[in-house]
């Protein structure tokens, strides 16, 4: 993706070993407004939230926990954490994108470090 707007995708877990690969719901939140709202005041998420550009995430004044995958340029998953409420995660280097979800939801998804992942927008938000 060229550039990235706010709106609706997909989320797909890439399988080296070419089995099934379910299209996660997936939220993008491209403006400094929507990153910085992320999953703040909310008491779940149906899926994944994209936060681009971005390095750390911190759960602070968050409601549930949450997993988080940093994900590089090429979207190769660096490294996935799993954050309580009221924590500060640490920078990543190389770190360009932040994945968030419920707590559990990455590890059904297959996404670990070492995974790919790819990112499709939803027909109605495509120019």
């Amino acid at each position: 993706m060229a550039q990235w707007r706010n709106g609706n995708g997909t989320l797909t877990v890439t399988d080296p070993r070419g089995g099934q690969e379910p299209e996660i719901p997936l939220r993008i939140a491209a403006t400094y407004r929507a990153r910085s709202r992320g999953l703040l005041g909310q008491d779940g998420i149906d899926g994944a939230l994209l936060i681009t550009p971005c390095g750390s995430v911190h759960t602070f004044r968050m409601r549930f926990t949450i997993d988080v995958a940093y994900v590089d340029r090429k979207f190769n998953v660096l490294a996935v954490r799993t954050m309580k409420p009221g924590r500060l995660g640490l920078p990543r280097l190389r770190a360009r994108h932040v994945i968030e979800s419920e707590a559990g939801a990455m590890e059904k998804w297959g996404l670990r470090p070492g995974a790919r992942v790819r990112i499709g927008r939803t027909e109605e938000d495509r120019d």
